[in-house]
């Protein structure tokens, strides 16, 4: 391991305390590490506006640091155990590379406030990425809730209950989805403010230009206090995976419709076959596997939350303790965009069978329908609800389908899906350039 940036003279390191302290931190960092780089980029162009190094050493910074950066991206450079975290690793290139001009590139920060603005640029990349994808959700689902208008059955409590359309089961997902990335774009919002600067949690006797900082990295604002720039660290990791943890949960109803529509009993839905496995053993089994994982991926995201929350019981000011939230977000934003990510083609390509959803919709689905037209016509609604259930299994003599949708005109409902203001809430949320970057 390089020479550690807080190593004291006449201090034995153990290095078994050496590989507990890091862990698998120098390998978390590889997704944090050009977004180090760009701040440490931000940080000594910052320096050399008060005066703290030359325009020239600013220059060099800078171009070593993009080259790093290349290297990193290229592999040329690999960030391995040798160094102990990234931000060791940044400043050993330098000064290998640059001398004292290398050694000048930690004045006015910690590493504190370096992963407090990697990770809030990270945070932004992802949260952007997570609206992207909810909204990718959304537009198929709202394309093919205008063009698909079949019957099916739609249930309560795993019962068949009264007449629906896969129109509304798209409307429905693809409403869900669109307050999902309301709900990033908002999260997205309130963790977009420039920690660089505030260092180890108590601000520097230097006028750090932290307003430059803040508009060279793209920024929305600025966070004041050193303070609540450490109580922040967590808070808005959890903030972060709230959001996800929302389009998840939906998510995960989504994909238990699908497994449930896709066994041999209600076989309503055919999955494209590049999302379907073969079993090991039994020649004649295609197996949902995708939409099992999908199902699954909530589990990653509220693992991830849970250890968050868990690390914050914690008084103000920086503790080590919370050098373990990086795996967490890390593995939780993996997994649960990686799933997303499946979604849209999917949902793009399932075809539906109509004849066997026809065949499932039963005639006792349409006493709800009969209890209300004898309500509309004057019935006290109790006294027409027990006569509709007097008779439930003749309720649908006569009926059609297409009939009981038709009818359905509270808003919302089959005959009024109101896609044109679904739409509109999903023409109004996209979000500009300046919040992803």
């Amino acid at each position: 391991m390089s020479e550690l940036l807080w190593q004291k003279s006449g201090v034995e390191v153990d290095k078994r305390i050496m590989q507990f302290l890091a862990g698998d931190d120098v390998l978390l960092d590889r997704e944090f590490f050009l977004h180090d780089i760009q701040a440490s980029q931000a940080h000594v162009e910052g320096l050399a506006r008060i005066g703290l190094i030359t325009a020239e050493e600013s220059a060099q910074l800078v171009r070593e640091l993009a080259e790093l950066g290349e290297d990193f991206h290229s592999g040329r450079f690999i960030l391995d155990d040798s160094y102990e975290d990234g931000h060791s690793a940044i400043e050993a290139r330098l000064i290998a590379r640059l001398g004292d001009i290398g050694r000048k590139v930690h004045t006015g920060r910690s590493r504190n406030d370096q992963i407090l603005v990697a990770s809030r640029l990270w945070l932004k990349e992802k949260l952007a990425e997570l609206v992207t994808l909810c909204r990718g959700v959304a537009r198929v689902c709202l394309d093919r809730a205008a063009r698909d208008d079949l019957p099916m059955p739609g249930y309560t409590h795993l019962q068949r209950a009264v007449v629906s359309s896969t129109g509304m089961w798209f409307a429905g997902f693809a409403e869900a989805f669109i307050d999902n990335a309301r709900r990033a774009a908002d999260t997205l919002a309130l963790v977009d403010c420039n920690p660089l600067g505030t260092a180890a949690g108590y601000g520097v006797n230097l006028p750090l230009d932290r307003d430059f900082t803040t508009q060279r990295l793209a920024f929305g604002r600025l966070q004041l206090s050193p303070i609540y720039a450490q109580l922040s660290r967590g808070k808005f990791e959890l903030a972060a995976l709230d959001a996800l943890a929302g389009a998840l949960l939906d998510l995960r109803r989504l994909a238990w419709d699908l497994s449930l529509f896709t066994t041999a009993e209600y076989r309503f839905v055919q999955l494209p076959a590049a999302y379907t496995t073969g079993s090991s053993i039994m020649p004649n089994k295609r197996n949902p596997d995708v939409v099992e994982l999908m199902r699954a991926s909530y589990s990653a995201v509220a693992a991830a939350r849970c250890e968050v929350e868990q690390l914050l019981s914690l008084p103000s000011g920086y503790q080590r303790d919370l050098q373990f939230s990086k795996g967490s977000i890390v593995h939780g934003f993996t997994r649960g965009l990686g799933a997303l990510a499946l979604l849209p083609n999917l949902l793009r390509e399932l075809g539906w069978d109509a004849a066997a959803m026809r065949a499932a919709i039963e005639s006792s689905m349409y006493a709800t329908d009969v209890a209300i037209e004898q309500a509309a016509a004057g019935v006290p609604f109790r006294e027409a609800y027990r006569r509709a259930a007097d008779t439930a299994n003749e309720a649908g003599q006569g009926r059609t389908p297409e009939a009981s949708l038709a009818a359905r005109v509270s808003p919302g409902g089959a005959a009024d899906l109101r896609l044109a203001e679904l739409e509109r809430r999903w023409q109004a949320g996209e979000i500009s350039d300046a919040s992803r970057a």
